[in-house]
This record gives C-alpha cells, structure tokens and sequence, in this order.
C-alpha cells in the first residue's frame, strides 16, 4: 500500500473512531457500544462472583467442624440465601450475556448489537438491581428463606422484616436486565449477520447465544410474576399463596421452577458454546456434526420447559405426573450427549493442542459428565425421594453448575482475552490456578456426595459430632479454600497480564472465526469495512481477511452523515436488505435506571407516592428516548448514503424494531400465560378455592369496552395496509381518532376495576382478577401513549408515507392488546361469571 493510501486509510479509521468512540472522562458512562457495555458486565460478573465466593468460604468454615458457634443460625440462613442469589442471579447468567454482547456482532460481522441503549439500561438495571440485593447484608436484614424463596417462608407471617423485599425487588430488576439482553441477542443474531451469512453458515458459538436468549425470553417471566405476586401479598395483603384465602405456597414453587429449570440450561448453553468453539481450534479440526449439534441445542431449549416438576417430586404431586417428569428428565441426557460425542469426535479426528484454554476444556468434560450421571440418579423419583434436601442435592448442582459453566467459562476468559488486551497471559500461573481449582473443586464436592448420601441435611448451620459427617465436612471445607486460592491465582494472572503479559500476534490461536479479524486489543467500531461471509471457518478460508477489512475494501467502509451503520441481513438467507441506523453515545439509559432503581427503593420504604413520582419519571425518560428514534433528525439526519447501498432501515417497513417488538411481546406473553396458569392452578388445586356468589365484574360495560378497543385496532391496521401502498392522507388526524378510541377503551376498563366489587385482600380469585384488570389497563394505556406520540411525529414529519417505519413496529402491540383483552374476558370474566351462577 502506497503511503497516501496508507495516509487516506488512516484519516478514514480516525472518522470511524470519532463517530463509533466513547466519550472521555465521566462521560464513558453514556457508552452504548456493545464492546463497552459486554466487557462492563462481564467486570461486574466477576466481582459479584468474588463476593458469592467469600460468602461460600464463611458456610464452609462453619461446617467444618461438629458444633461449632462461629456464625449463628439467622446470620448462616442469610449467607446460604445470599450466596445461591448472588451466583445464580448476579453472577452466572449477566457475565454470560456479557460475554454474548461482547463477541456476537464479531462473530456475525458487524459493529454493534442492533439496540445498544437497550443494552446499557440493561446492565444499569443489573448493577443497581444487584446493590440492591447486596444492601441488604449491610443494612443486616438480608433474605433468609433460601435463594429459591419458598412461601409460606417468605411471606410476611414468617418473614415480617424487608429482606424478602429486597429480593423481590433486586432480583426482578434484574431479570428486566436479562430480558432486555435476550430480546437484543435475538434480534441481532437475526437480523445483523454479515451479507452472505446463512443460518447454516452461522458460527455455532451463536446458535447457542440464539437458544439462551429465547429460553430467557421465555423463561423469565414466570419468576417475575411470581415476585410481583408475592410482593403485593406482602405490601398490599393480596392474596395468592395463603391458604385460607384460597391461594396456595406451592404456586411459587411452579413459577420458581418454570423459570429455574431453564435457567441450568440458560447458563449451560453459552457455556457448552464455547466448549464447540475452542475444541475446533486447538483440535485443528472443524467441529464434526454441526447440524447434529444444532439440532440437540433446539432439542435442549424445549425439553428444558418441560422438566420443572423434578424440583418438586416430594411435595406431594400425583404419581402420574411424576413419571411423566422422570422420564422427561432423563430424556435431556439424549441432547446433551449429542454434543459430547460429537466434542470427543472433533478431538479423536483432529491434532490437539493443549493450550491452557484445552486444559479448563478437559476439565469441564471430567466433571460435567459426572454432574450428569448424577442429575439422571435424580430424574429417578424413589431415589430423588431418598436424597432430596440433602447434600447430595447440593454436590450434584454444584457439579453441573461450576462444571458445565465456570470450567469453560475459564477457558473462554483465557482464550479471548488477548482480544481484549493484546497480551497473552501466564501460561504457568494459568496452570497452577487450573489444577488447584480443579483438585480443590472436587475435594470440596465429590465427598459431598457421601455426605449427603449419609443423610446431612441442606441449610443446616450446625450439626452433633458422631454422625459419620465430621471428616467429610473438614475436608470439605479444606478442599473449598484450596479452590479459593485457584481463584486468586487466576485473578492474579489476569490482572498482571494486562502489565506484563507478552505482546499477542493477531489471532494467536489459529481461530476460524470472524472476531479474530480484528486489531488487538479491540477498537469501538470492530470491523472498519463490514465483509460478506459464506462459510463457516472464515479465517480458516480466507487468511487475508484481515487485511482486507483494515484497508476498506468492503462495505460500509467510511462514515455516511455521522451515523453509526450497520448492515441488516435476512433472517434466514443473510441476504443485505437494509443500512441500519443506530444511536449513538447516550445518558438516557443511566438516567433511566436511576428511576427505576429510586422506584425500587421507594417501595422499599413503603413511600408509595414517591413511588409513583418515579414511574412518571422513568416513563417520561423511556418516551423521551424513544422519541429521538426512527426517522428522527438525531436518529437519521439524511437519505444520504454509500452508492449502491440498500435503504435505511427506518425507511422500510421490516426492520430490526419491528423484531424487537414482536421478541419482546413474546416475552410479554409469557408473562400472561404463566398468570393464567396460576389462575386454573388455583381454580383446580388451591384447597379453600373460593369463587364468590355474585358476579365479579360487570359484563356490558366489558363488552363495549373491548368493542371498542376493536374497533381501534382495525382502525389502526387499516392506516398501516394504507402506508404499505403508498397511501397516508389524513395520518395525523387518524392517529389522534385512534387514539381516542384507546382512552374511551381505557376509563371503560378503568371503571369496571374501580366499581367491581372485589376484594383483593380476602380470595385469591378476585386477587388474581385485579392483576389481570391492572395488567389490561396497562397495555392499552401505553398503546394510546405511541400511537398519540406517532400523531405528534406525523405532524412534525417524522412518520409519513416515505416513512412508514414506526407506526408498522406498534402494529404488533395493538393486536396483542386486542388478543389478551378477549381471552382475558373469557377466561378470567366470563368463567367467573358463570361459576357465580352456577
């Protein structure tokens, strides 16, 4: 290259670098991009994974020995509740999503997830949600009843104090972070892959992310309903899980268990991606049967769903439905071992290298598999009946958990972090904190099995000497303070490589794929010219790759109007359709998690006004931010774009947000089926079900206010089927006629649930009737919000017939409203109603 092509290529990365960078100083805090916002979680992960360590050593230190007074029994229920909440909630999934948000537009091509706002409100929502939880150990009134939260345990006879409040509240901020990162993956997997990339050319690193994502997307809903349900009970004296009221606790053990079933496979998945991403490398050998393994990864989502029960074997369920859940429970194996079979056919094909990153890949294969026999010893419900609530229980997770996730998540940190950092780490340090852990890990766990076996019961903070337990708790508890200093030496080793570490050439382990095509350590903009890509091993095929992506000699290789780019591709073919358009740096996330995180807290303190001056807060900011979207100035100043190039994408009427909407209504759905699961539970199962003698809810009015929600959604389809041919006379005027029908929809609704006569504090029924009341009026008020925003954008240009984008992405939220108001009035009303009669 000439040294003026040289001098142009630089000015052209400066451009780039300019429009794609963070801001400085404090300023890195409205960072957007994906690379920022993934390392940030990641970071976060980690330490969280520090603070559920230390508390873990405190429990070993006070089993090691018979008797022992160190910690007293409330201190020891709330370590145990503490340290399951902190790993499961705040450690092992966000620090995979992290490191999903960091590789997945590198792997697929491009240089952002295709909602990055979306992506930093949801790590603020992680990092406040999680203080939250956290500050309830300094404050000293940490939850107590178990990191799973049974009632009638958590409930406020038993737990008057506001620990459980903590954990309702944190944890379902939370789970609003994971949501919010699923819907992004989804939608960018999708919808963002470089031109070329088929589905069946896609790395197999994102077909594990694409299953985690939509197994969140369904997953998570139940525990967030669940928490919902349990606060009102708790805050409002709402009746769901008392008895006498005709709820029932087990209730909150079907919502737990239909979101902690999944959530194994959720933190497995990415971590049995990047076991098939790392043996390919260091086997020298591309992963044998892809399809098989893709196959078993949609075989592994859905079975997941249907294993929930085996949590629940002794509570008393028919026989029947036990063996359905045993059996269903050993069919996972089948999937699972698909991918092990085809891991030891890569190696057994190809010339293995032992790179330390194949070191924590073996170990994983040694110990997930053992985690496995035991898990289908537990599918079998006499010997599940034999060991439950022992700690045989707690090996047996333990060993899934640290095997099938922080093994290969190890190796993963090992592997990618010369991307980061553009140094390699210490391969001797690396080694002695492998084998310490690894020999501490199963010198703490493998024993445990005995001891459970033995019959030592879970959460007990003390025990009598004498009981065959003693030797087995010491050295326990010897082998987890082994492990904790296999952790410190790898924190050691990486902190110190980032000084010290020996200068990385670029990609330093022979990779195939796309991440490794870009400058280390790693730029805000990955790729400054976005390639095509019709294989599978693209570096592996292509070595100058690299080259040719620095020098610009494929698309979208210089800035357009000051825009952040990117290509958006078929779902399915990966064929170019459109330019998508993204946001650049922003405070609004920030700015919006400090709104929900002071609603959280206001509710914590039962400032209930407070409270709701927060949510016109946080709702003001979420308008606020979408306001500056689509065909906005700020959003797309021009048409301007490269020759040749595709439209933008806030121009057509498919784009990414018309994804994200239907992902996140998909998620939203979930949210009402598992409402009305718990509905016909209770219906069929709550022992003093009661329905009362009277009608609950009035049916004229509920007839004519869901006629006329009809008639605005037809109304609003209709404007949509004449954007789509061109047609937008009127726009603004239709919007607003829309729009009002949505209010007269509303204060018809709004009026049923203030005149029923229902009393939520007494039955379940006419509790779970106000939830359901409360969540209609919900969608239809923000669905009259939008389509009273896109009035406003029609008037000031924003939406019009060359620019239909906005009003196709509400469609879909107006015809989910539509949906659950009429199942809701046959379900909830008109089922009630009749029961009255009758």
């Amino acid at each position: 290259m000439s040294e003026y092509a040289q001098a142009q290529n630089r000015e052209r990365q400066q451009r780039l670098e300019r429009v794609w960078g963070n801001l400085p100083g404090w300023g890195a805090l409205a960072a957007v991009n994906h690379t920022t916002v993934g390392l940030r979680f990641i970071a976060t992960g980690l330490m969280f994974f520090l603070v559920g360590g230390l508390l873990a050593m405190l429990i070993r230190t006070q089993l090691a020995l018979p008797g022992q007074d160190i910690i007293e029994s409330g201190l020891y229920n709330q370590l145990f509740t503490m340290h399951g909440t902190v790993m499961m909630f705040l450690f092992a999934i966000p620090v995979l999503e992290g490191l999903a948000m960091y590789l997945i537009p590198k792997m697929i091509g491009t240089r952002d997830l295709v909602f990055p706002r979306l992506s930093a409100l949801g790590y603020f929502c992680y990092v406040f949600g999680g203080l939250i939880v956290l500050s309830s150990l300094v404050l000293e009134v940490a939850p107590d009843a178990g990191w799973f939260m049974y009632t009638p345990l958590s409930s406020a006879t038993y737990s008057p104090g506001p620990g459980s409040d903590f954990w309702l509240l944190g944890i379902t901020f939370v789970e609003i972070s994971a949501i919010s990162a699923g819907i992004e993956l989804v939608v960018s997997i999708l919808r963002t892959r470089a031109p070329g990339m088929s589905l069946n050319k896609m790395p197999i690193f994102c077909w594990y992310i694409l299953a985690m994502a939509l197994m969140i997307v369904f997953g998570f809903p139940p525990l967030i309903l669940g928490s919902v349900l349990l606060e009102l009970e708790r805050a409002a004296g709402f009746v769901f899980f008392e008895t006498a009221g005709g709820g029932d606790p087990l209730l909150w053990q079907h919502l737990f268990w239909l979101f902690g079933h999944p959530e194994v496979y959720i933190i497995f998945l990415p971590a049995a991606g990047i076991v098939s991403t790392l043996i390919p490398v260091f086997a020298r050998h591309p992963l044998v049967g892809y399809r098989w393994i893709v196959l078993s990864i949609i075989t592994m989502g859905f079975i997941s769903f249907g294993l929930w029960v085996h949590h629940m074997f002794t509570v008393g369920i028919p026989h029947l439905a036990q063996a359905f859940f045993s059996v269903a429970s050993m069919l996972v194996a089948i999937p699972t071992g698909i991918q092990i079979f085809s891991w030891l056919a890569t190696l057994w094909q190809g010339k293995v290298v032992f790179h330390l990153p194949m070191l924590w890949i073996i170990g994983f294969l040694v110990v997930f598999v053992c985690g496995g026999l035991t898990g289908v010893m537990l599918a079998l419900a006499p010997f599940n009946w034999q060991v439950h609530d022992t700690h045989f229980v707690v090996a047996h997770m333990h060993y899934v958990l640290v095997g099938g996730m922080l093994f290969p998540l190890v190796a993963g940190l090992y592997y990618w972090l010369p991307h980061v950092s553009g140094r390699m780490p210490s391969d001797s340090l690396g080694r002695w904190g492998f084998w310490l852990f690894f020999g501490g890990f199963n010198l703490t766990f493998l024993l445990m099995h005995l001891t459970g076996l033995l019959g030592m019961p879970r959460r007990i903070y003390t025990y009598e000497a004498g009981l065959g337990w003693d030797w087995l708790n010491l050295v326990s508890s010897v082998g987890g303070f082994i492990m904790a200093i296999g952790v410190a030496v790898i924190v050691v080793d990486i902190v110190l490589h980032f000084r010290f570490g020996k200068r990385a050439e670029q990609n330093p382990w022979g990779a195939d794929t796309l991440e490794w095509a870009i400058p280390m350590p790693v730029n805000t903009f990955n790729f400054s010219s976005l390639p095509s890509v019709d294989t599978r091993h693209p570096m592996w095929h292509t070595p100058r790759l690299v080259e040719s992506i620095a020098a610009g000699e494929h698309g979208l290789a210089d800035v357009q109007a000051l825009r952040r780019d990117i290509y958006g591709s078929d779902a399915t073919t990966g064929k170019l359709q459109e330019v998508v358009h993204l946001p650049t740096n922003s405070w609004l996330p920030l700015m919006t998690a400090s709104a929900l995180a002071a609603l959280c807290v206001s509710l914590l303190m039962k400032a209930y006004l407070l409270a709701a001056v927060f949510t016109i807060v946080a709702l003001g900011l979420v308008l606020r931010w979408g306001w500056e979207n689509g065909a906005h100035p700020r959003a797309a100043p021009t048409d301007h774009n490269e020759a040749g190039a595709p439209p933008l994408h806030s121009r057509t009427f498919s784009g990414p947000g018309l994804w994200g909407m239907v992902v996140g209504l998909m998620a939203d759905g979930t949210f009402y089926a598992s409402l009305m699961f718990g509905w016909f539970y209770l219906w069929t199962a709550a022992p003093e079900w009661t329905v009362p003698a009277h009608d609950s809810v009035t049916l004229l009015p509920m007839i004519l206010s869901g006629l006329v929600l009809t008639v605005a959604v037809i109304a609003y389809c209709h404007l949509v089927k004449g954007l789509r041919r061109g047609f937008a006379a009127h726009l603004g005027a239709r919007l607003w006629l829309i729009a009002a029908l949505g209010v007269g929809h509303w204060v018809l609704l709004a009026g049923q649930l203030v005149s029923a006569p229902l009393a939520p504090t007494e039955r379940a029924h006419d509790a779970v009737l106000v939830v359901i009341l409360l969540y209609l009026l919900l969608h239809s008020g923000l669905a009259v919000i939008f389509t009273s925003l896109q009035a406003v954008r029609a008037r000031l240009g924003y939406t019009a017939v060359q620019l239909p984008y906005e009003p196709v992405v509400i469609q879909p939220f107006w015809l989910y409203t539509l949906g659950v108001y009429w199942v809701s009035f046959v379900a909830f009303v008109l089922l009630s109603n009749a029961w009255s009669v009758g």
